[in-house]
């Protein structure tokens, strides 16, 4: 079994442990260890360890420069999507725990029955 394979299949299974866990923040590394699993596949099917490098030298023996590219285009979109869900638990207000609180209950909780009665009546 090669290291890539074995690397691969450890990031997708703590990927997918922490994706299934309930905070938000465990979600949020669970994805970006799932996107890291990813990038190993597309670069170990460049198979630059047998072949040249992609631009070194012509000739059929060159690595293949597409999943290269493809790695690359996927750092940064792991990365893009990784911010906007850091912002999304920034905004939300939960800690870092992730107390599962949901936002909607917080607002039911500090509206009182009176202050309804006093509203319709006006």
């Amino acid at each position: 079994m090669s290291a890539a394979a074995l690397l691969v299949g450890l990031l997708a299974a703590a990927g997918t442990f922490m994706l299934l866990r309930g905070a938000q923040l465990r979600l949020i590394i669970g994805f970006i260890l799932l996107g890291h699993a990813v990038n190993v596949v597309l670069l170990s099917a460049g198979g630059l360890r047998w072949r040249a490098l992609a631009f070194a030298d012509g000739g059929p023996g060159r690595a293949d420069p597409l999943p290269q590219a493809f790695a690359l285009t996927a750092i940064v979109i792991t990365f893009g999507i990784t911010i906007y869900l850091l912002g999304l638990l920034v905004r939300t207000g939960q800690d870092a725990a992730g107390s599962g609180a949901d936002p909607v209950d917080d607002d039911r909780a500090e509206t009182r029955p009176g202050d309804v009665r006093e509203q319709d009546e006006l």
